[in-house]
């Protein structure tokens, strides 16, 4: 075997949860083959880098082996190499209020828009 469909590729290796889901990846642009957009039926050959899209984080795997038939998690995972770059960590401040305090005043709500980085003057006048 020479190459795979992607979308098969994708989900023999346990990546999707479905072959249509990985078709449907494919079409919405969320999988790139080697730095370029592909469609579902581009063929994968050994030593391609496959970038997948899931929840806002690439996932970046290296073609190892070609199968075509969905198998076991571990045999899954030798047939590629995951190169995906560590998750950064990230602190998003919260804002505690008393709880039956009401609604927020002013000066609390243009310190939450401070924080979230909203525009606390949108729709007012100049």
């Amino acid at each position: 075997m020479d190459s795979v469909r992607l979308d098969v590729w994708l989900w023999s290796v346990r990546q999707t949860k479905t072959r249509s889901l990985a078709t449907s990846e494919c079409r919405a642009g969320h999988v790139r083959l080697n730095g370029e957009p592909v469609k579902a039926a581009t063929p994968v050959h050994l030593g391609d880098e496959v970038r997948y899209r899931v929840e806002g984080f690439d996932r970046v795997f290296k073609v190892k082996k070609l199968i075509s038939k969905r198998v076991g998690a571990p045999a899954a995972q030798e047939c590629y190499e995951d190169l995906t770059p560590e998750r950064p960590k990230v602190y998003m401040p919260v804002m505690q209020r008393d709880r039956g305090a009401g609604r927020p005043t002013k000066k609390e709500r243009r310190e939450l828009d401070r924080i979230f980085g909203h525009d606390s003057n949108f729709g007012h006048r100049e």
